[in-house]
């Protein structure tokens, strides 16, 4: 009892304190607000690309310093480095009011330490790995004088074609909604104010991971269902977790642009979610609304953006140049402006920058953190996590360390820019080359001087020809095992890097083929930020591990891996399709009146003539050195009412021989509805390690929440009814099942 009042004690202190410091904040933002001007107060609202790499189209380019000293500029992106850093902000207090800058950047996986892209860490589905992804690359980012990350990208996306999903956590809103709030987590650690805290940013607010085709920018329509079931969610997570800010997107929704819809940033996320952070535009997407046919000119843009409650504009330069002349016109009223700039002002405050303006900006501190030898351990652990065994033959992996001619072939065994992938941060000083650890590097460190490691590059990533293959044929011949590195480029994925044709660049499959052909074993490592799709090569590779772009560690992690220093674990977070003719393909599809069953019945069923209608490699997919068993699956009760819940228990054993983790995933289906619902939905899951022959009782609880939808009139309910239960490995893969039944009356909340 006397534990209990003192954390209850605690509890209000705490809450008394931070209440008290709220409205102390507040009381300032008062105060500064009366003595700003109005150029001053859009000048809070206006942000630039500093003068030294940009991420988008520039639309000013003119003197920032100058718009800095006058108070016209309250944000800079891309801006590196204490020192760099320094300089504006020191340009910031020589204005009239002394306000600082924000300072953000696209610290997407990593800042100098570059970790696994998002999707390749989504695939770990190693929560706790995932935010402390997150939290060293903001205590890197902020040491280096930033204070906002663009980032988490928090958008489902079921289009491979789409290059921004690797930006993402993929398809499935429940692991995405997971990830969104342990990386927002991740980045702002124990709260603004905290030095080693950055804002974040989730994004891109919303439905931006549908566009149409696959191509990015383009238009999204879905129904409002859809929109709130399947898109929201991830969002919601960031609202709880804390984000500070949010980003729209560039695609229109149902017809109206992202930048200028009130719905979905007043009513929803200020209003319905109570949201108190602020939002950015999108690069340049308020003065592209006229493009859209959305805005006539600028001046309209403008005001449709601020009247939909978009805060901060990203270089449009249309608030600059539009918004003092509408609020002069009323056409834009005052208080909407000063909500805004109170928005962005409050989190200045929040990170203490009006206190010390200079307190992200020390140059001792920054070389500490970027040259931790700690991040880059952790760089490797989380690399291997997200490595995905997608075929084992025969055992092929792990390669034992006595074979004598091991043979490295293919255009990624000794690249590093490729290893650090898109939407990495770039720093001048650093030297790429020798920081990040190149495929060949990783598996020559693991290898002992009775082994040969014997190289040929075979082809480039876009080869039109053969010309090189005669050479890695040869070299193969020589080898006892085969590790052939195929994939994308590093700007083959990533924003505007949409592709239609999602198979292997080039010529590289037909390398694939010509390797294989001499009879060697042949394991094949495949790295890339999207799904890809390669038919020949999963049908007749030995072995196959996914790699993605893993960051600075690439290789040694991808070695610990092939040599059995760490026993794979990944799951795919995507579908792989077999070919583009499937896309969109996600395994939580509506059921059809007419489904097919396989693909051998299909005559007047939902199927192809000329394709299977199953994919490659499913969601959730993805093998071990080892192997799991699961049984005795028992639920408490096969009854539940709408205020009870049902204790899962089911045993999981690892039956081979090496140590090994694996993710247990629970799926449910509402089996009958007032709206079609899912085949399945991963609604649960747990990552395990067992020792071999180990065995473990893993538990699960479903309650009403886990049951519940968006009925047709956008109530979030559960309805009484039956379920059915499936656990397993993957979503095609279930090892258990059970029903169970939900009664009593609809339950509205």
């Amino acid at each position: 009892m006397k534990t209990t009042f003192k954390i209850f004690t605690l509890i209000l202190v705490f809450t008394t304190f931070l209440f008290a410091q709220n409205k102390q904040i507040e009381k300032k933002i008062d105060d500064l607000l009366k003595q700003m001007t109005i150029e001053e107060k859009i000048g809070q609202l206006t942000q630039y690309s500093g003068d030294r790499s940009a991420t988008g189209p520039v639309t000013f380019k003119g003197d920032h310093k100058e718009l800095i000293k006058a108070g016209k500029i309250g944000s800079m992106l891309n801006v590196l480095g204490t020192n760099y850093t320094r300089q504006y902000q020191e340009i910031a207090m020589q204005s009239r009011l002394k306000i600082p800058l924000l300072f953000g950047q696209d610290v997407i996986h990593g800042y100098k330490t570059t970790f696994p892209i998002p999707l390749a860490e989504a695939a770990s589905w190693d929560l706790e790995a995932i935010e402390k992804a997150a939290r060293i690359a903001a205590i890197e980012a902020s040491a280096s004088g930033i204070h906002w990350t663009f980032a988490p990208m928090v958008d489902i996306a079921r289009d491979p074609r789409w290059g921004r999903v690797m930006e993402g956590a993929g398809e499935d809103t429940y692991l995405g909604s997971r990830i969104a709030y342990a990386r927002v987590k991740g980045f702002q650690g124990n709260g603004l104010g905290n030095i080693d805290a950055i804002m974040a940013c989730a994004k891109h607010f919303a439905a931006y991971g549908a566009a149409v085709g696959g191509r990015d920018y383009n238009s999204v329509d879905m129904s409002e269902r859809q929109l709130w079931e399947t898109y929201l969610p991830p969002f919601k997570a960031a609202v709880d977790a804390g984000a500070a800010t949010f980003m729209n997107s560039f695609n229109d929704i149902n017809g109206i642009p992202a930048t200028g819809n009130k719905y979905i940033q007043h009513d929803i996320l200020k209003g319905k979610w109570k949201f108190d952070g602020f939002i950015v535009s999108d690069w340049g997407s308020i003065r592209e609304m006229i493009e859209h046919g959305y805005s006539k000119d600028l001046s309209e843009a403008t005001k449709q953006a601020i009247l939909s409650g978009n805060d901060m504009d990203m270089e449009s330069s249309a608030y600059r140049n539009s918004l003092a002349e509408l609020v002069k016109n009323k056409q834009v009223p005052m208080n909407i402006v000063d909500e805004a700039v109170r928005r962005i002002l409050r989190k200045k405050f929040e990170l203490g920058l009006f206190d010390d303006p200079y307190k992200f900006s020390n140059p001792e501190r920054e070389r500490k953190e970027l040259n931790n030898p700690e991040h880059r351990e952790f760089a490797r652990e989380i690399a291997k996590k997200s490595i995905v065994l997608l075929k084992n033959e025969k055992q092929t992996l792990p390669i034992s360390r006595n074979v004598k001619n091991i043979a490295m072939i293919g255009p990624m065994a000794k690249v590093t820019k490729d290893n650090h992938g898109f939407w990495s941060v770039t720093i001048p000083e650093l030297n790429y080359d020798k920081f990040v650890v190149s495929q060949f590097d990783g598996v020559k460190n693991h290898l002992g001087k009775d082994t040969n490691l014997l190289y040929a590059k075979g082809c480039d990533i876009d080869c039109k020809s053969n010309e090189g293959f005669a050479e890695a044929v040869e070299t193969a011949k020589k080898a006892d095992v085969v590790i052939l590195t195929v994939g994308e480029a590093w700007n083959q994925s990533g924003e505007a890097k949409s592709r239609s044709n999602i198979h292997l660049p080039g010529m590289q499959e037909e390398l694939i083929k010509a390797v294989k052909a001499t009879g060697k074993p042949v394991v094949v490592l495949i790295n890339a930020g999207r799904p890809l799709v390669f038919d020949w090569t999963a049908d007749n590779a030995d072995a196959i591990l996914y790699t993605w772009w893993l960051g600075t560690e690439a290789g040694n992690a991808i070695a610990d891996v092939i040599f059995g220093d760490y026993n794979p674990s990944g799951k795919l977070p995507m579908t792989f399709p077999r070919s583009e003719g499937q896309i969109p393909i996600y395994y939580n599809h509506f059921n059809t009146g007419r489904p097919a069953k396989d693909d051998k019945n299909i005559t007047y069923r939902s199927a192809y003539l000329d394709l299977s209608i199953t994919p490659k490699f499913e969601f959730g997919y993805g093998l071990s050195y080892t192997t799991f068993q699961y049984s005795d699956l028992k639920l408490d009760k096969k009854k539940m009412e709408m205020t009870d819940k049902i204790e899962v228990s089911l045993n999981v054993t690892n039956t081979g021989k090496y140590e090994g983790e694996e993710v247990v995933q629970l799926y449910l289906r509402d089996k009958v509805a007032s709206v079609v619902r899912p085949v399945k939905e991963l609604k649960d899951f747990q990552k395990i390690k067992l020792n071999a022959g180990e065995t473990k009782t893993i538990k699960f609880t479903i309650n009403k929440e886990k049951l519940s939808f968006y009925n047709a009139q956008l109530n979030w309910i559960a309805e009484a009814g039956e379920f059915d239960l499936m656990i397993g490995s993957s979503s095609a893969d279930v090892r258990l099942k059970d029903t169970f039944e939900l009664v009593n009356l609809n339950y509205i909340h």
